[in-house]
């Protein structure tokens, strides 16, 4: 976060975007095989070899692998030798950037390789996300993460917010700008199918799929060499709503709108934002808090909607409004990232093109 009033310490950039094919399901490739080529490309992008960056941060989930400890084994895709500054985050890559963003902040490093996968289709993620939940009051009962998004959902619904109509229109809409991403899992209108949760149906919900991404972050001088328009990160800021849902209003994300504000998302206007929003009704929620109108590009990537590899989502969300940069499509993006239930903790980013 920056402190309100007062320019970030270094100039911190993106500088370097790489992701997988999003795919339904990868059982002949290891975490480390899904990993290795997305690292190389984003370390090719930076002109760096690898071991070269001074930071190195990972996201990904022991809870989804099924092991401790497993983001360990995707360290060979990293090189074990020689040794590495290097650290890991239980969350989504988002959360990682943010580490690495500080790190470069404080001048301990000029330049950082954030990372992060999932692999969800060996097991069941509508069960193991349960886990997030409270111990003593909800996660006896295992409410699954769309279970609760149709508690959102319907709370929208009642609120005279959305309509079931609407909700099929944001995943048309979604899914339809993924036709220019070639690494989304779903591409093109996609049937809305049968009622899964009540009032979600299937095309409300994001598909199941693995994948990867990782982003190169670098200072100053050294991003502009590297980049010739960086994605220079003028603000980024994440807060949290209480952990128990019956607290809460489910149509409304204090903790998104404080974190965009903290981020300076409402200090100028923004012409793309890419949420992180993987049920149709949450985007409802996301654009009301985030004060996004109709001139703002939401998802030009097709969003989580169309790919959810879970843990990179978010980190995904954060290199497509940097690459919409870089290629000069865009000239100040707004990115969000969310995890837990029903939009729980959101991280906002503010990107910005540098004018020449």
């Amino acid at each position: 976060m920056t402190p309100p009033g007062r320019a970030p310490a270094r100039d911190v950039a993106v500088v370097a975007f790489a992701q997988s094919d999003h795919r339904r399901g990868t059982p002949e490739v290891s975490e480390t095989e899904l990993l290795l080529p997305v690292l190389r490309e984003a370390l090719d992008q930076a002109g760096l070899r690898p071991g070269e960056a001074d930071f190195t941060c990972s996201g990904s989930s022991d809870y989804l692998a099924g092991r401790p400890f497993s983001f360990t084994l995707a360290l060979d895709g990293v090189g074990a030798w020689p040794p590495i500054a290097e650290s890991h985050v239980e969350a989504d890559g988002a959360w990682a950037l943010y580490e690495a963003w500080v790190k470069i902040l404080t001048g301990a490093a000029d330049t950082a390789l954030v990372y992060a996968w999932g692999k969800s289709s060996p097991g069941d993620p509508r069960e193991v996300l349960t886990r997030q939940l409270d111990p003593y009051v909800l996660a006896p009962l295992w409410p699954d993460p769309v279970a609760l998004a149709a508690l959102q959902a319907r709370a929208l619904i009642d609120a005279g917010e959305t309509d079931p109509g609407a909700l099929a229109a944001i995943a048309d809409r979604n899914r339809t700008a993924a036709l220019g991403n070639p690494h989304a899992q779903l591409r093109g209108p996609v049937p809305m199918g049968a009622p899964l949760v009540h009032p979600l149906r299937t095309g409300d919900c994001p598909p199941v799929g693995d994948g990867a991404a990782a982003v190169v972050l670098a200072a100053g001088d050294t991003a502009r060499r590297t980049r010739g328009r960086p994605a220079w990160i003028r603000g980024i800021d994440h807060r949290v709503e209480p952990h128990s849902l019956g607290v809460r209003d489910l149509t409304r994300s204090p903790s998104t709108a404080l974190a965009a504000e903290r981020a300076g998302a409402f200090d100028a206007p923004c012409d793309t934002a890419e949420l992180h929003a993987p049920f149709t009704a949450q985007e409802v929620v996301l654009r009301k808090e985030l004060r996004l109108g109709d001139d703002v590009a939401v998802n030009p990537s097709g969003g989580a909607l169309a790919a959810h590899p879970l843990m990179a989502a978010g980190l995904i969300r954060i290199g497509e409004a940097a690459a919409r940069i870089h290629r000069g499509e865009s000239r100040r993006a707004l990115a969000h990232a969310t995890s837990g239930p029903c939009l729980q903790h959101n991280l906002v980013a503010v990107l910005e093109g540098e004018e020449r």
